[in-house]
């Protein structure tokens, strides 16, 4: 099995010691920074798989660095934030996040999604292979490549994060049906919905502006207000 690396991203060294000992006893190797300037420098000399980033660090901020990182890659990122107000994880999604977990938070809960992360992303990874691999899909001028994780709408590559790629993928697979956010949120994560929130909305609104819906008459993703979200062939 190839050596899944992970960078954890915290100026509070007792937090990123402790989930070292939880991913390493999961067979992670595991890369800590204290801040941006460590964290970017580990990325370009390590090949990384994931990132958990805290969001309150000095100089560059975690979302800052979220951001900086989703310049040029696609990798997972996790969150880690001691503020638990659905505008802050609103703000950590849009900023380019996968996924939010609270401080203070339950090791065992947070290597969980970190396990869910890295199985969406060694899917959708080129080289991987699965049930899936090498189907396309063709709808509305827009191809769906699952087998090398492109996106090409009106002759135009279109760089989706996993989530964003899963969420199109399912709306595309199924023409026609109306997926509500609860739904999304199980088959996308893997998971049930424990508690109401804006998470699925989220990632949405980011995967509209990446397809330029605001300048489509036509959108491709359909709001059946009230209901959920749908594709037409």
């Amino acid at each position: 099995m190839p050596q899944i690396n992970v960078l954890v991203v915290d100026d509070e060294k007792e937090i990123a010691e402790l989930v070292e000992i939880y991913l390493v006893s999961d067979g992670y190797k595991v890369f800590k920074a204290y801040n941006a300037d460590e964290a970017l420098l580990i990325m370009k000399q390590e090949e990384i798989h994931l990132v958990l980033l805290d969001v309150m660090m000095p100089g560059m901020n975690g979302l800052e660095l979220c951001r900086k990182i989703r310049e040029s890659s696609n990798i997972p990122i996790i969150m880690l934030s001691a503020k638990s107000a659905d505008l802050d994880k609103i703000v950590g999604l849009t900023g380019g996040a996968d996924d939010y977990v609270t401080k203070p938070f339950n090791p065992l809960e947070l290597t969980a999604r970190v396990k869910s992360q890295l199985r969406r992303y060694t899917q959708l990874n080129p080289n991987s292979t699965n049930e899936f691999a090498g189907s396309e899909i063709n709808i509305r001028n827009m191809t769906i490549n699952r087998d090398n994780h492109k996106v090409v709408i009106e002759g135009e590559d279109v760089r989706l994060t996993p989530i964003e790629f899963e969420i199109l993928y399912l709306l595309a697979s199924h023409p026609g049906k109306v997926f509500s956010t609860d739904e999304i949120f199980e088959k996308v994560w893997n998971e049930k919905v424990y508690e109401a929130n804006n998470t699925v909305m989220v990632h949405i609104r980011r995967l509209r502006g990446k397809m330029k819906e605001d300048q489509r008459e036509n959108k491709i993703i359909t709001t059946v207000w009230g209901v959920g979200y749908k594709i037409e062939k």
